[in-house]
């Protein structure tokens, strides 16, 4: 309830998140039938990065800022940053970065739906207000994981599900993930979840990766990640990854070489990487 995104805003997390998430929004709309994204925790959906809250701690300047400029982007990271381009006026500086919500609303078709929740009473104000005019959109002030349950399946029967906690419990969140998502997954089988976590230690990660492969129920499971330094402290963030349920087919060949591009331009000076790994299927 304490979180508030807006110090974090463009950070490398966001661009890891945001990136694969256009990308899979798109990659389910080469079919014409409506999908329904899903968003546990919203935020507001639009954020100012000249504000004092994103100034104070300057993540965007080694996320979305990195980026600018960068030539010959693969399809996925071009897409990404056209979307966050088209939310500012000079196309030439991110002044204004789009969350997760309002990415999704510049991609939504006519028949495509989005069911956003957040429990932050301002935040989810902001939220309400930003998209009082789309119907196609539905604000819910409530918790993102109860709404899983509640909310599962849509009645589009297609689509995404953004599972993108502020992990203020740090491990104990992958419990409490691990906890809505198998559920979800028994009610929605056929959807496509798309679950960030951080990654400060290696080791901090493997049970939820172990659990994802045998006890999820999950036939597919892709993670993508990208590390910043190498991952041996737990002070600081040092990377983050996106556990991929049901991605669409052949998705993994549109992400390895955007993926290749972030760490090298968003990791430490000759420490960036990237990992691509099934932990089922392909």
């Amino acid at each position: 309830m304490n979180y508030r995104h807006a110090y974090h805003a463009g950070n490398f997390a966001d661009v890891l998140k945001h990136a694969v998430l256009v990308g899979l929004i798109q990659a389910l709309q080469a079919k014409p039938t409506a999908l329904c994204y899903v968003d546990s925790h919203a935020g507001r959906g639009r954020y100012d990065l000249r504000a004092e809250q994103a100034e104070k701690t300057g993540e965007h300047h080694g996320g979305i800022q990195r980026l600018a400029g960068v030539a010959a982007l693969p399809p996925l990271l071009a897409d990404y940053l056209r979307q966050v381009a088209a939310c500012n006026a000079d196309a030439e500086a991110v002044t204004i970065y789009p969350g997760s919500p309002l990415l999704a609303q510049s991609l939504l078709r006519e028949q495509d739906r989005a069911i956003l929740c957040e429990l932050h009473p301002e935040e989810a104000a902001a939220l309400k207000a930003l998209f009082r005019d789309d119907p196609r959109l539905a604000v819910h002030q409530r918790d993102g994981y109860g709404a899983l349950k509640a909310l599962l399946p849509p009645v589009q029967r297609r689509g995404v599900v953004l599972i993108d906690p502020p992990f203020e419990a740090q491990a104990g969140e992958f419990a409490t993930i691990e906890s809505a998502l198998r559920p979800a997954l028994a009610r929605w089988p056929s959807g496509v979840y798309a679950i960030w976590y951080p990654i400060k230690q290696d080791a901090d990660v493997v049970p939820f990766h172990r659990w994802l492969a045998h006890e999820a129920g999950a036939a597919r499971v892709l993670v993508a990640e990208v590390l910043l330094r190498p991952a041996d402290t737990p002070l600081r963030l040092n990377g983050c990854g996106m556990a991929i349920v049901n991605p669409p087919w052949r998705f993994e060949q549109a992400l390895q070489p955007a993926l290749d591009v972030l760490a090298r331009h968003l990791g430490d000076a000759g420490l960036g990487r990237s990992r691509l790994t099934w932990l089922a299927g392909p």
